[in-house]
């Protein structure tokens, strides 16, 4: 049962923010799959399983002690038996393909069943399978043939009654693809790159779920693109310091475990004062934890997890398409500060899709590296007077000549230094440099009332589920609304305000607490978690629940 994959897709006349939370269909292809995800079907909803599967064996394999198809136990749902397999077999006989070949097509042939079902277009998806098997002209025919057949199977066999159809939701005109949180991230690093004329540097070391971001990358070598597949974390981060040392936007990513490893590295780019990004695709933890499943547990990380007095901004997209546009302002910090950026991602934005509006590049951010002073006047740690990043000079600079280390150095000269003077005045310049960058943070949107009974605040891939929530209680005309934060360090300027005007403050997060942590100890604010960490998002219905409970006065089974 662990090792059953699948995935949701929700699609709606209204706006979509999540896979949805129960779904109305379950297609089961085998008893593993029934067994894994039964629970989470609607009552009354439909369940359509290949009926070729459910074998002594592997019913055994499941520990069903009877074929749940004929038991009645699944009286709740309308079951629908399809011998899917030797249903693809009989639309593939013709083609010269292997058994195991054959069953990979039954997929397109379930698929090809919801499609009349929902009475969807199948022209993008025959044009995809055309581009996706390109290389192999059979497996084409063969599953093109597949969709085709399951769809006039669902119509001929009359095996649903009816079908339905789902309008058009309201979208802005434009021009949109689907993208995934990774792709997102990719393109927005390299945009980072084309508007500020840097050239990009990736090193990383594969790891679940950041991997995709280093197969997009190196798809993109016209526009200058270095990737680079260290041999472990630690060199992966050093390539990184040392690109940005030599005057490219360094740039990493990983996840959790890496991060840990990375630790040393990042606080000598915080020492150095070099640009950096730091990508954290987020999943359970600790230790190798679970690799494929999604937590939020490692904010605490990115604030606090090196030695010393060690700031660095962070910041955090709350949805796939997002990812662009929050690690394009990641890389925009991290060159105008001159400072390490952490962007925080989780497994379930990266692998999520979603459609995005791609962007008019005419009204994206440009940035560049600060003006050098004249070679003259340069001194390694003379800052400038807004921002308080000192100037990005790099080898090949005639006059520009310096040292930089991860020893502490002396204010201005940048030679080493052990005074406990200068020590304390550069910890001090460092957050200060830091916390001037919520000079530039915009007010921060609230969803609904400026003021009334329950605030929910979130960060990451909560935003779908917490928006949804919060819209419903708008149609009952409830006191509710919702902030959701991008910026994690520094914080809003006007969130305390913003906390302050309402009664009850909820904070969910798939961790046991960190932003609330964050929050309570910053405002001192009385607010309460929701806490979910079974590498799995939130649904809406249990934010609604909790928002339910504060309004009813029932704050105490929340969180401590």
């Amino acid at each position: 049962l662990p090792g059953v994959s699948g995935f949701q897709i929700h699609f709606s006349s209204r706006e979509v923010l999540t896979p949805g939370d129960s779904p109305d269909v379950l297609v089961a292809m085998n008893p593993a799959g029934l067994k894994a995800n039964i629970k989470d079907l609607k009552r009354g909803g439909m369940l359509i399983a290949n009926s070729d599967a459910f074998t002594a064996g592997n019913l055994t394999k499941v520990a069903y002690e009877a074929n749940p198809l004929t038991d009645g136990s699944l009286s709740d749902f309308r079951v629908i038996p399809v011998e899917l397999t030797r249903l693809t077999g009989n639309a593939l006989e013709s083609l010269p393909l292997t058994k195991v070949q054959v069953e990979r097509c039954k997929n397109f042939f379930a698929l090809g069943m919801m499609y009349w079902l929902y009475d969807r277009p199948m022209e993008s998806t025959l044009r995809w399978i055309e581009v996706k098997f390109k290389k192999n002209p059979m497996f084409v025919e063969a599953n093109r043939k597949a969709l085709l057949a399951g769809n006039a199977y669902a119509e001929t066999a009359e095996l649903f009654g009816r079908y339905y159809r789902v309008k058009k939701a309201p979208i802005a005109p434009g021009l949109y693809r689907n993208i995934t949180g990774n792709e997102a991230t990719a393109l927005g690093m390299i945009a980072a790159s084309q508007l500020s004329g840097i050239e990009l540097w990736y090193g990383t070391y594969p790891i679940t779920p950041a991997s995709d971001i280093l197969h997009e990358l190196a798809k993109h070598k016209e526009f200058g693109v270095k990737t680079f597949q260290a041999e472990d974390e630690i060199a992966a981060v050093g390539s990184a310091i040392g690109a940005s040392f030599g005057g490219k936007l360094g740039t990493t990513g990983t996840s959790g475990p890496g991060v840990a490893l990375k630790a040393e590295a990042i606080g000598l780019a915080v020492m150095t004062e070099l640009p950096l990004l730091v990508v954290n695709i987020q999943r359970g933890g600790p230790s190798t934890g679970l690799p494929t499943k999604t937590e939020q547990a490692d904010l605490l990380q990115a604030l606090y997890g090196r030695n010393g007095e060690c700031p660095v901004p962070v910041v955090a997209a709350a949805t796939s398409a997002e990812c662009f546009s929050v690690v394009l302002e990641a890389c925009r910090i991290a060159v105008k500060y001159m400072t390490p950026v952490f962007f925080l991602s989780d497994g379930y934005l990266a692998n999520g899709s979603e459609p995005w509006l791609v962007p008019d590049v005419s009204k994206l951010p440009r940035f560049g590296r600060n003006p050098a002073p004249s070679a003259a006047d340069f001194q390694p740690y003379q800052r400038d007077p807004e921002t308080l990043a000192r100037p990005w000079v790099y080898p090949g600079m005639a006059g520009y000549e310096h040292r930089i280390g991860g020893i502490e150095k002396a204010d201005i000269t940048g030679n080493v230094s052990y005074d406990p003077e200068n020590h304390e005045r550069m910890v001090r310049l460092r957050a200060a440099k830091v916390a001037k960058i919520a000079q530039e943070i915009p007010p921060t949107p609230v969803l609904g009332p400026k003021k009334g009974k329950v605030l929910v605040v979130g960060w990451g891939s909560t935003y779908g589920a917490i928006t949804a929530a919060v819209r419903n209680f708008h149609a009952k005309e409830k006191s509710v609304a919702a902030v959701h934060l991008r910026y994690l360090n520094p914080l809003p300027p006007d969130l305390g305000e913003i906390l302050s005007s309402y009664d009850h403050v909820l904070i969910p997060e798939m961790n046991l607490g960190q932003l609330l942590k964050v929050l309570r100890s910053r405002y001192l604010v009385p607010a309460v978690g929701l806490n979910k960490v079974k590498g799995q998002p939130f649904k809406i219905a249990e934010i609604e629940t909790a928002v339910q409970s504060l309004l009813e006065g029932k704050a105490n089974g929340l969180g401590r």
